[in-house]
């Protein structure tokens, strides 16, 4: 009897991606990251006809934050949130922005989808984290490709290696990615987003009330990050300006949050998931430990 293929399972504890992705300092690189993705003519099609980003932002980014999670802590939940998101966009269709048939799954625009995170990771992570060393992003490549398998991405429609990736990435650059709608939409001051709808509701209530001065700031923050944690070729392919005062401005705020974060209790620095596989993580660390120093003198009786 034939076997069934194994699982692919997540990136291991310890591991590049097991430290960033559950920072909360990584909530500020995926604005960059969304807008990179939907700068493809296709995804942004396909995000600008068939998501509720623009109805419900909060319910869709805090959606997309929990799969994401899932992806790097959520052990055996993780292939089936990877099914999960297979299925959700297998009737994702229509004519993208350059009138070409296209579909969410075709391998190229999946496979672009994914590929964005690890230039954008990478390059955002000199600011609010440290310059990743080489080996550093071998293996952070390596861990999103393992992340891309979960997700159901074959190795052929993938780079391999990093040597691989950055020609493939250049190319995309160059052939595909522009502005689009929801790009102009994530970088506008000016886009219209209700306030969340979650929380408590005196909160809502509140923010409700304050929400014409609120809404306008929070949308340039948005718009600042966006184009500030893209990496350069990304910003010139699409047409993004940045001044060496907005360049200035950035690096004092990634200089706060790099001396903050660090010295934040774990409930306050890591997100709910990555908390809780943290733990575990450190649980059976701590048995392993006690198993072994248990054994070791009738280990060493026994020689």
């Amino acid at each position: 009897m034939t076997q069934a293929p194994a699982q692919p399972a997540p990136p291991p504890p310890g591991g590049v991606l097991w430290s960033l992705a559950g920072d909360i300092r990584g909530l500020l690189m995926l604005p960059s990251a969304l807008a990179l993705q939907v700068a493809h003519p296709a995804v942004g099609a396909g995000v600008d006809e068939h998501s509720v980003f623009r109805t419900d932002p909060w319910g869709r980014g805090e959606r997309s934050l929990r799969s994401l999670q899932l992806w790097v802590y959520g052990g055996e939940a993780a292939a089936e949130e990877g099914r999960r998101l297979r299925r959700l966009h297998r009737t994702i269709q229509g004519t993208d922005t350059r009138g070409r048939p296209y579909h969410a799954l075709t391998p190229a625009n999946y496979a672009w989808v994914h590929a964005t995170g690890f230039p954008v990771h990478r390059y955002a992570a000199r600011y609010l984290v440290r310059p990743m060393t080489e080996a550093q992003e071998r293996q952070f490549y390596g861990e999103w490709l393992q992340v891309g398998r979960i997700l159901g991405i074959h190795d052929r429609d993938m780079p391999q290696t990093i040597e691989e990736f950055w020609p493939y990435y250049r190319k995309v650059l160059a052939d595909e990615i522009g502005m689009t709608a929801v790009v102009r939409d994530l970088v506008s001051a000016d886009s219209p987003f209700p306030p969340p709808d979650r929380g408590p509701l005196p909160l809502r209530l509140l923010l409700r009330a304050l929400w014409p001065v609120l809404r306008p700031r929070i949308a340039r923050f948005r718009a600042f990050l966006t184009v500030g944690f893209m990496p350069p070729e990304a910003r010139e392919a699409i047409g993004l300006g940045w001044t060496d005062a907005q360049e200035r401005k950035l690096r004092r705020l990634a200089g706060v949050v790099r001396a903050v974060v660090p010295v934040l209790p774990e409930r306050l620095r890591y997100l709910p998931l990555a908390r809780k596989a943290r733990k575990e993580a450190r649980e059976k660390a701590r048995r392993r430990y006690a198993v072994s120093r248990a054994g070791g003198p009738a280990a060493r009786s026994a020689r």
